[in-house]
């Protein structure tokens, strides 16, 4: 019986020593928003094996202080608003610290109110309109760059370098290709005259009869303000047809499945994308080495979703989760060199852009000099 007593009181003794460790004992919970499924899911893993990059490497070290495990919750918000909605609700439910995402503009801003209204910081790091950041969300950061910058250096390449008097564009009614055409049609001012205006859907894949309109009319540009999946198809069928224009399109074509997809069409085209820091550089060379190591060759938003993952986390590691304010605070006095770029944010949320020209090359994307 006293030995009863005995291993009674042991475990009484045990469980009081052990109950402040275990209730200190706290899982970090983070999520993502990006299509990992269907005609976009190649961009949209990217941007999950970004985050899960940083999310190992973090773990490595020791994890985040204060938490015993980060939990990664990736979430199919493919490039649709009622889906990228249902998504943010279910990672609000789930209590995440923050959210990596979206990819689609068309899915980040409606996925933003969302998570806004639950007090969830959101760091996209594909999101281009000028409306994600635009709209003065506490709680909204984008890694990337922005479309008006973007359509401005376009269009300074067309007109300085090029020198082209016309220009068709073609875009697919969603709300980063249509404003992305919008704005690079402004940036033109009229100094390029645009001779066709066409819009696609998203899925298309025969184009035959937009180009061949466009064929007639002979523009020197032809402008893909398209996703990846239309944008290869488009430049093989503009290289079957004849077309003699000149292909030039933007950071959602940029990827390296074109030079695989469209092949010999794709030679030649011009691209806008966010110029990389050296791969010499520590930070850049990390994340380089453990990317490729576990799933090759990244995809174009592979380390701005990286980055994002790990300005989170370091937001978290120097002020913790429970307040969300402080959180969002902390983001906002970001100064980091990623593997994207060297980062900090401004009063919106937005981190700057740092877009180059790009043009296929033997194959390869080669900055344009």
């Amino acid at each position: 019986m006293r030995s009863v007593k005995n291993l009674l009181v042991l475990m009484l003794t045990v469980g009081l020593i052990l109950s402040p460790c275990l209730a200190m004992a706290k899982t970090l919970k983070i999520g993502s928003l990006s299509p990992l499924t269907g005609q976009y899911a190649a961009d949209g893993n990217d941007i999950r094996q970004g985050v899960e990059i940083a999310i190992a490497m973090w773990e490595a070290k020791g994890g985040v202080p204060g938490f015993d495990k980060i939990e990664y919750l990736p979430q199919d918000s493919g490039c649709d608003g009622k889906q990228a909605v249902s998504a943010a609700n279910k990672l609000a439910n789930l209590e995440v610290a923050g959210v990596v995402g979206a990819y689609c503009s068309s899915a980040t801003i409606p996925a933003s109110d969302v998570l806004n209204d639950a007090e969830i910081v959101m760091l996209t790091p594909a999101s281009t309109n000028e409306k994600v950041t635009d709209r003065g969300y506490k709680y909204m950061f984008r890694v990337c760059g922005r479309d008006d910058d973007q359509s401005k250096a376009a269009a300074e390449f067309l007109i300085d370098v090029l020198k082209i008097k016309t220009i068709a564009i073609v875009d697919d009614k969603t709300t980063y290709t249509q404003g992305l055409a919008d704005n690079l049609e402004k940036e033109l001012g009229g100094k390029v005259k645009v001779v066709a205006r066409e819009h696609i859907n998203q899925g298309d894949k025969d184009f035959s009869g937009i180009l061949t309109k466009i064929k007639a009319l002979d523009p020197d540009v032809l402008y893909m303000s398209l996703y990846n999946p239309e944008g290869n198809l488009m430049a093989i069928q503009a290289k079957r047809l004849g077309l003699r224009a000149t292909l030039m399109s933007e950071d959602a074509v940029y990827h390296p499945n074109y030079l695989e997809i469209a092949k010999d069409a794709g030679e030649g085209t011009y691209f806008t994308f966010g110029q990389p820091p050296s791969e010499e550089i520590p930070e850049v060379k990390a994340f380089m080495d453990a990317y490729t190591k576990k799933f090759g060759q990244p995809g174009s938003y592979s380390s701005y979703a990286y980055d994002a993952a790990n300005i989170l986390l370091a937001a978290v590691a120097k002020v913790g989760a429970d307040d969300p304010d402080k959180l969002a605070e902390e983001i906002r006095a970001t100064n980091m060199q990623g593997a994207s770029k060297k980062i900090t944010f401004d009063v919106k949320g937005d981190s700057g852009s740092t877009y180059q020209i790009l043009v296929v090359k033997d194959g390869k994307f080669v900055p344009y000099k």
